[in-house]
């Protein structure tokens, strides 16, 4: 494991010590980062020293805090060349533990919960983080309290559940989970452990920045299409980037960061597309891919800066072009992805369609979980199960609080 030098506003440039646990900058509330001496890790941590180590993110574990204790076997997941496509590799994170993503930065910020002496951990969350939780937690026998759209995916509902987890249904969005667990949290002792909430789960997720340049024989792509809710992933490989770079494991190229949203909850593409530094509230967000119905994330700003950096895009797709590339990747790839991991597809053959990239360019499409976890969901958007009934008077309008991150 690593140790921690300190922890560093994403804002501010304040430090404070990683001895005991930190939430968000106390100057001005910025997403916190984990910071090591680099220097000395390189010294004694070359990458041909990886060519033994174990099939999982903790083979990076001289750049993590923490140690596995608590892992299901996460991380390290197939860099796949696709079938019908020179140059593109899927990246599939669907084969982690609990189906998604999301099992890496959750093994991590559960891990380190526990190392700081928290036993209940909350989380608002669309589905696939809720279950990652819940099982993390009960291989760390602690407490999971989940708040969860009510519509979310059966399978999360029912992983959360099998795990053990306190699981409240919320009428509303992502953004009424959230100011749920925000107003209880204190009184029920809760540690929060929502996106960016805490600096863990980035570590977590940064390790699928260290798979792909290992993965493509330490040459970063041209580009990296990333389904984008709390955008952690992005904002995780881009700071792994910049530590091989550190470590002397690569050099100064970065591919083209792409943030994948959907066209129905869109904040990121209309804040690039406005040349805004940040973004906003998105209004009566709506769409069938479940993590990315995120009306605005915390971390907006960083992703945002990332994209920009990188000389990449934002872009937002349909439903209808998520359900076409569902169906075009199982066909073609013999891959079932989730909607979130299809919107990758279908942002590239935009991409590709307005000249943005050219077929000579190499590039890596995240397909961010498993398509059976969406089963029911995606039955319905093909007309194999009816869609339920619409209510006969509409819900009284809600007041969506609170700026959220859940991913």
């Amino acid at each position: 494991m690593a140790k921690i030098a300190f922890l560093e506003c994403s804002k501010c440039g304040h430090q404070l010590s990683g001895d005991v646990s930190q939430s968000l900058c106390p100057m001005d509330a910025g997403v916190l980062y984990v910071r090591y001496d680099l220097a000395t890790i390189k010294k004694t941590f070359p990458r041909e020293s990886l060519r033994d180590r174990v099939n999982s993110m903790w083979r990076y574990s001289d750049v993590l805090p923490g140690t596995p204790a608590y892992s299901l076997g996460e991380g390290f997941t197939p860099m796949i060349p696709s079938r019908t496509t020179e140059n593109v590799w899927i990246k599939d994170e669907g084969v982690n533990p609990t189906g998604s993503f999301k099992a890496r930065g959750l093994c991590m910020a559960v891990t380190m919960a526990k190392h700081y002496g928290f036993s209940k951990l909350a989380i608002p969350s669309a589905g696939n983080a809720a279950s990652a939780l819940a099982a993390y937690a009960a291989a760390a026998k602690m407490e999971a309290f989940i708040f969860m759209p009510k519509d979310v995916p059966m399978a999360n509902l029912v992983e959360c559940k099998a795990y053990g987890a306190n699981v409240t249904l919320v009428d509303g969005l992502i953004s009424d989970c959230g100011r749920m667990v925000g107003e209880r949290k204190q009184a029920e002792g809760w540690f929060e452990i929502s996106t960016l909430k805490e600096p863990f789960r980035v570590e977590g997720k940064k390790t699928m920045g260290y798979e792909i340049a290992e993965q493509l024989n330490w040459e970063l792509p041209d580009a990296v299409f990333y389904p984008t809710g709390g955008g952690v992933g992005m904002i995780g490989m881009w700071k792994a980037f910049d530590e091989m770079e550190q470590l002397g494991w690569i050099g100064s190229k970065r591919p083209k960061m792409i943030a994948v949203q959907a066209a129905g909850c869109a904040p990121i593409p209309k804040a690039f597309d406005e040349g805004k530094a940040a973004s906003k509230m998105w209004q009566n967000a709506s769409t069938f891919a479940s993590g990315l119905r995120v009306p605005k994330a915390y971390g907006d700003y960083i992703v945002l800066d990332i994209v920009k950096k990188s000389r990449g895009t934002a872009i937002a797709v349909s439903d209808a072009e998520m359900m076409d590339a569902i169906l075009e990747w199982s066909r073609d790839e013999a891959l079932f992805a989730s909607p979130e991991g299809a919107a990758s597809q279908a942002a590239y053959k935009k991409l590709i369609a307005n000249g943005f990239l050219s077929a000579k360019d190499k590039v890596v499409l995240f397909n961010t979980g498993l398509g059976l976890k969406y089963v029911d969901v995606v039955a319905e958007a093909m007309g194999i199960i009816a869609a339920p009934k619409p209510a006969k008077q509409k819900p009284a309008t809600r007041n969506i609080g609170g700026i959220i991150g859940p991913y």
